[in-house]
């Protein structure tokens, strides 16, 4: 069996290998990107937006970041919801979905309406979650989206009023499965007692997902302060980043909410879309297993260039953290989440941890620049910071691409709906086929 894998595998690489040459000749965006890096427009949106950089002449001019939910400044929405307490994320998923900002009245009834949609269907973490196993929570997570089709008496209708409530429950039940996949996994592969505690209707989101977790159910305020802040910079990212495009093309076919967003966090999944911040833990506990003096700049810078040239680390030559697809001078998430970051370390007594965090900001663009040339600024993204952040929180690792879903389940919701209201129509890119034609040959001639 083995043996014939292999020999398969040989053949698949002689038969499928496109020369970059070809892309070239015929232009093709790949990646949809065009050859200045920027996305193909293929649609439109009002739900969010990303301003990483100015045209001038077509030229790409630098600037600092920015992200708008329905025109809203995301730094506007975390300063100014400090008022509420630990209910951001619930404004901003009723930003999202509604297209305003809500009352007091609004906010208090859709908040609620949350809470009361986290109970997961009877039965459900035995049937589910602890009968089919697995190690990998984004697995369980999208099977149990999928799963809720079942439970759902009216799965097909895309109906404004059926997608509004499909969009409420799953934004309400996904921090359930969530917090329930990762009890299941500690009880199946850490040994541990199989605890699980009742969503409590009282508690915000973000409240009620660290109780989940948590053994004795208990957390601080800061902390649940700082989750639902995270929440919110995770909620949405523009209508081309890669699961929310998936979100579109899948809903583009007609097809059901949950086989839409099941679809979404399979994309999420990947090491270069959600999983990013695992990558970046990994990197950063290499770093400070290797790099004996934290503070020494050209013992980092030393030690990056060698992560570069492939001579450490996971042999990739990449560094996580850094760069980003449409940002430029700096990712307005990251420069939140560093605050965050920075209070965190103190509370918890780990400065210099993140005093080695911000030496990196310093040493990575320095040595990219080195090792690349050139003169493109490369500067921390979302995930640089998120890792540490959920760390200091004392959220584990197995949580982190999940509590992004948990997040970015609003925004996907409502491209879905804005697809279905506005694009009406099935994506259908065009591929150009460049194999020759050939002669089919009778099996016994070949």
């Amino acid at each position: 069996m083995e043996n014939f894998f292999k020999a398969l595998s040989s053949e698949v690489m002689q038969n499928d290998s496109i020369s970059d040459e070809m892309f070239k000749k015929y232009n093709v965006k790949r990646g949809l990107r065009n050859e200045n890096g920027s996305g193909v427009l293929v649609g439109l949106t009002e739900i969010s937006s990303v301003m990483g950089y100015t045209k001038y002449d077509e030229e790409i001019i630098p600037c600092e970041g920015k992200l708008y939910y329905r025109g809203f400044d995301v730094n506007d929405l975390i300063s100014d919801g400090h008022c509420e307490k630990h209910v951001l994320f619930e404004e901003t998923a009723y930003l999202l979905l509604a297209g305003k900002l809500p009352t007091q009245k609004e906010l208090k009834f859709f908040r609620e309406l949350l809470a009361q949609n986290r109970e997961l269907p009877k039965n459900f973490v035995r049937d589910n979650l602890s009968t089919f196993r697995t190690r990998d929570i984004m697995n369980a997570l999208a099977r149990s989206v999928l799963t809720f089709y079942s439970n759902d008496k009216n799965p097909d209708d895309i109906s404004l009023d059926n997608l509004l409530r499909q969009s409420v429950e799953l934004v309400a039940k996904v921090p359930s499965v969530v917090a329930y996949a990762y009890r299941v996994y500690l009880e199946a592969y850490r040994g541990k007692s199989l605890i699980i505690h009742r969503p409590n209707i009282e508690y915000t989101t973000a409240e009620d997902f660290l109780s989940l977790i948590r053994d004795d159910g208990q957390f601080t305020d800061t902390e649940a302060r700082v989750l639902d802040a995270a929440l919110v910079l995770h909620a949405d990212h523009g209508g081309g980043n890669n699961s929310t495009f998936t979100t579109r093309v899948v809903t583009s076919s007609g097809t059901d909410t949950y086989s839409a967003i099941a679809a979404a966090m399979g994309s999420l999944k990947g090491p270069l879309h959600g999983g990013a911040n695992l990558y970046v833990m990994k990197m950063m506990d290499d770093i400070k297993q290797n790099v004996k003096d934290w503070t020494d700049k050209e013992q980092l810078r030393s030690y990056v260039l060698k992560i570069l040239n492939k001579e450490v680390g996971d042999g990739s030559g990449k560094i996580f953290g850094f760069g980003h697809a449409v940002y430029t001078m700096s990712d307005p998430r990251a420069v939140i989440l560093k605050q965050y970051a920075q209070q965190l370390a103190e509370e918890k007594n780990r400065r210099d941890e993140f005093a080695l965090y911000t030496l990196m900001e310093e040493v990575v663009p320095e040595a990219f620049a080195e090792f690349k040339g050139g003169s493109k600024i490369v500067a921390p993204n979302v995930d640089f910071f998120s890792g540490f952040v959920y760390d200091c929180l004392g959220i584990p690792r197995e949580v982190y691409t999940p509590l992004f879903a948990m997040a970015r389940t609003a925004g996907w919701v409502s491209h879905r709906i804005e697809e279905i209201l506005v694009q009406k129509r099935i994506m259908r890119p065009a591929y150009k086929n460049v194999t020759t034609i050939r002669n089919y040959v009778p099996i016994e001639q070949r």
